[in-house]
């Protein structure tokens, strides 16, 4: 068999093939990778984010919104105006009330302070007197001069150790129109800090407060500044104006590489907005590990199916060279593999000089055979000589199936009178063969030829004559071997 030459290269059709298989697998699963990122993003910016956006307004009742509820009420509250209207007489029953108040709401503190006496009063007792011209009181006189019936603000409470806390400041009126004062409740931050944490871990999002000016005034994160400017944030720098005049909406902004997803929901009771945030990359993740589970199936298959292409393209090929390089009944090589190989032997020979002969043998009296017994018998024979051939041979050499009964041999670095005594031993190996057909023995024989390749002489040219010195041999009696004379190189 001629391994060294191929029919066709099997390499470039697994090649051509893991192309083909590796884009239509890598296509459809980005495709589908792809398709189901943006069916993600629109349903979480659709739905996902605004749904959790009401249901955080509905905690918001109970936990932001229901403080601006009660104080609201505070405000026109028919005891609180009668008593500063009476003059504020008895501090106790005022003291009582705010008490009241600060225990049936759970409020952290509760206060009214007197636009007539400038007093500020809590549940327990008068705190201080309020002025102009102290910057702690600054938040009153803002208040009282405001248009909006009320404010949330952030403040140091006087009443509580300056702990930081979110003011409910309502504007007081008598049953005239005439103002009486400020009341309202405050929350510390730490607790709306755990709420609005607590909010995030439920809904598994970034959530967050922003007043009319853009400012971050309220958020999960312990430690982070309360007011963050937006107008400074990568990627919503951009579109902080469009989302505080549109109020409500979806939207995309990019940071860090990172996309993410937002819903603002406008809380028209503490005039803040509420933006609800998503790192898109942590809603797909299970998109991504889906992708990389069908990439894996996919480069599986892949390698899976070019195995076994592989595997059947070398059967293939082995069955073809088979089929090309060899005589289908003998198994020997045929006249294009002698080709191939010969080609080679003389490419070897002239890097390296040595002695290549040349034999020739022809079945003795063949054509009687094949009339005598038939055809079938005659193929018994061809191949029985095939097989002493081939036992006989070194690797090194070539043997051929020349034509009909003729069979060429090549010996490589083999001299002349070697290649005789080898075609000496071939002949009588073969003389000793006997086949036994229909009960009786045939005895088989050969004539031979050989010849010595001069020095530059073409393998032709020493066929020829190792072909003439076989008709020699079969013109004195058969059975025999001839010798042709060396050829000397010129």
């Amino acid at each position: 068999m001629v391994s060294s030459h191929r029919i066709f290269d099997g390499r470039r059709l697994l090649v051509l093939l893991s192309l083909l298989l590796s884009a239509g697998f890598f296509a459809t699963t980005l495709g589908s990778y792809f398709v189901s990122k943006n069916v993600i993003r629109e349903a979480i910016i659709g739905r996902e984010l605004p749904l959790a956006a009401s249901n955080i307004y509905v905690e918001l009742q109970k936990d932001l919104v229901q403080p601006v509820v009660i104080s609201s009420t505070m405000a026109h509250d028919t005891f609180l105006r009668d008593w500063v209207l009476k003059g504020e007489l008895d501090v106790s029953e005022m003291n009582r009330y705010l008490q009241e108040i600060k225990t049936r709401y759970g409020a952290f503190s509760s206060f009214f302070v007197s636009e007539r006496s400038a007093s500020y009063y809590t549940g327990g007792g008068v705190l201080k007197k309020i002025s102009p011209t102290e910057p702690r009181d600054a938040w009153y006189y803002r208040v009282r001069d405001m248009e909006d019936p009320y404010e949330i603000n952030v403040d140091p409470d006087l009443a509580n150790q300056d702990a930081m806390t979110i003011f409910i400041n309502y504007r007081v009126f008598d049953f005239a129109g005439q103002y009486l004062g400020a009341t309202g409740i405050g929350l510390t931050m730490d607790a709306m800090h755990s709420r609005i944490k607590n909010y995030q871990q439920r809904f598994q999002r970034t959530i967050y407060f922003v007043n009319a000016q853009g400012q971050v005034v309220l958020r999960g994160h312990n430690g982070t500044p309360a007011s963050t400017n937006l107008r400074e944030r990568p990627g919503l720098s951009e579109l902080i104006d469009r989302i505080l005049l549109d109020k409500n909406g979806g939207y995309q902004y990019e940071a860090g590489g990172t996309n993410h997803l937002l819903n603002v929901q406008y809380i028209p009771e503490l005039k803040w907005y509420l933006f609800i945030e998503k790192d898109e990359s942590e809603a797909l993740a299970p998109v991504r590990q889906t992708l990389y589970i069908n990439l894996a199936i996919c480069l599986t298959i892949t390698l899976v199916v070019l195995m076994l292409t592989n595997v059947s393209l070398r059967r293939y090929q082995r069955r073809i060279e088979e089929m090309a390089a060899t005589d289908k009944l003998t198994g020997m090589l045929n006249r294009q593999a002698f080709d191939i190989l010969m080609d080679k032997l003389m490419a070897d020979r002239a890097r390296a000089p040595r002695p290549v002969s040349v034999l020739m043998l022809d079945l003795d009296h063949f054509k009687w055979v094949n009339d005598q017994y038939g055809h079938a018998v005659g193929d018994r024979v061809l191949c029985q000589v095939a097989q002493t051939l081939q036992q006989m041979l070194r690797k090194s050499d070539i043997a051929v199936r020349w034509g009909g009964e003729e069979f060429l041999v090549v010996l490589d670095n083999c001299a002349l009178e070697e290649a005789r005594q080898i075609a000496e031993n071939i002949r009588e190996r073969i003389t000793q063969t006997q086949l036994d057909v229909a009960g009786q023995a045939l005895v088989l024989s050969v004539s031979a030829g050989v010849s010595q390749l001069g020095g530059d002489e073409l393998p032709d040219q020493a066929i020829r004559r190792a072909d003439g010195a076989l008709y020699q041999a079969k013109d004195s009696g058969r059975n025999q071997v001839g010798v042709a004379d060396c050829v000397r190189a010129s």
